[in-house]
């Protein structure tokens, strides 16, 4: 077989798969459609049952009335689905939620892609079916962008290869954007950990809890701890819903791949079981955390002088040439041409 046969049996294969994989997005739109009108039809119903217990109560009597009312209009109003460009997030949600557990959804949020959400922040199923519904978007979306946007100008082979690699782009563009995300917050990780041991220090020297300490610093301290102070308040609420310390922050010691930060956790959990003063190890790790920091740019500082000293090769050195040099170069020139014309 020729190479262009190769392509084009290739691209065939690649079409039959996308047709495929359209076929279970369209039953799966069909399934979560029939879901959605279940679901409004007996959200419609028990609205109407709380406006008839709502105009019951009014007709019981006028004092309790008002307040009845207002609170079952304030129940049918939290019950019914949200409108608009949020309503369409919540069912492009729904829809990815359903499909996560299928073979499908796990081979498209792969444990990777989860991993990357809890580094980003985003740790609820919700998030994860939005992530799987953006990369089939993207994949279905961007090559028929690509292929409106440039059909006037290639055509043949170029054609249908733009079009495999805008599907390929589309498909890996939310994941993309999720790394480079992930980057900043781990970065921010190093850079605010050293901050975290000297408030922590501080408020347990004041005599504060560890609970208390942690809720001051999600409350009060979230402007300078950006990324940990929501990491903990996500391990305050785990808590707060019934899960021990130690289950509450083992997700904060195994997302980021920090040791300095696992150790901190180890810490905060054996404050948590066992109590004890924990100013003196705090401020030694701190310390210890400062020193690593002062190794690190210290390094960074040279890195930064021997590159620096390749842009200055290239750009101060032949200035420097021509104005120590340039003079010796022209007065010679100049000689030879006297010489030749005697």
């Amino acid at each position: 077989m020729q190479v262009h046969q190769l392509v084009a049996l290739a691209l065939a294969l690649a079409a039959l798969a996308l047709l495929l994989i359209a076929g279970l997005v369209l039953a799966r739109i069909a399934a979560v459609r029939r879901s959605e009108r279940t679901l409004r039809h007996a959200l419609d119903e028990r609205a109407q049952q709380s406006a008839a217990l709502a105009a019951a109560a009014a007709a019981r009597g006028a004092d309790g009335a008002p307040g009845a009312a207002k609170a079952a209009k304030a129940a049918a109003a939290r019950n019914l689905p949200p409108k608009g460009f949020k309503g369409l997030l919540e069912r492009f949600a729904l829809t990815g939620v359903r499909w996560l557990d299928t073979p499908f959804g796990r081979q498209v949020v792969a444990e990777e892609d989860r991993r990357l959400l809890e580094q980003c922040g985003f740790v609820d199923t919700r998030t994860r079916g939005l992530f799987l519904v953006a990369r089939i978007l993207g994949a279905l979306v961007l090559p028929v962008l690509a292929g409106v946007l440039t059909r006037e100008y290639l055509d043949g082979e170029r054609y249908l290869l733009l079009v495999v690699i805008a599907i390929v782009a589309g498909f890996m563009l939310p994941k993309i954007v999720l790394k480079r995300r992930a980057g900043k917050r781990r970065l921010g990780v190093v850079d605010e950990l050293p901050l975290l041991v000297d408030l922590l220090r501080l408020l347990q020297g004041v005599g504060l809890s560890l609970d208390q300490s942690l809720q001051v610093l999600v409350g009060d301290f979230r402007s300078v701890l950006p990324v940990l102070s929501s990491e903990l308040e996500i391990a305050q609420r785990q808590f707060a819903a019934g899960r021990t310390r130690e289950q509450s922050l083992n997700r904060l010691a195994s997302s980021y791949d920090n040791e300095d930060l696992r150790a901190v956790v180890r810490l905060l959990v054996q404050v948590d079981r066992h109590g004890g003063a924990v100013q003196e190890p705090l401020k030694q790790f701190g310390d210890r955390l400062r020193d690593t920091r002062r190794a690190m740019l210290r390094e960074r500082i040279g890195r930064l002088a021997v590159k620096m000293t390749g842009v200055m090769i290239l750009t101060l050195l032949p200035a420097l040439m021509i104005v120590t040099a340039g003079p010796g170069v022209l007065a010679v020139s100049q000689s030879l041409l006297s010489a030749r014309q005697h």
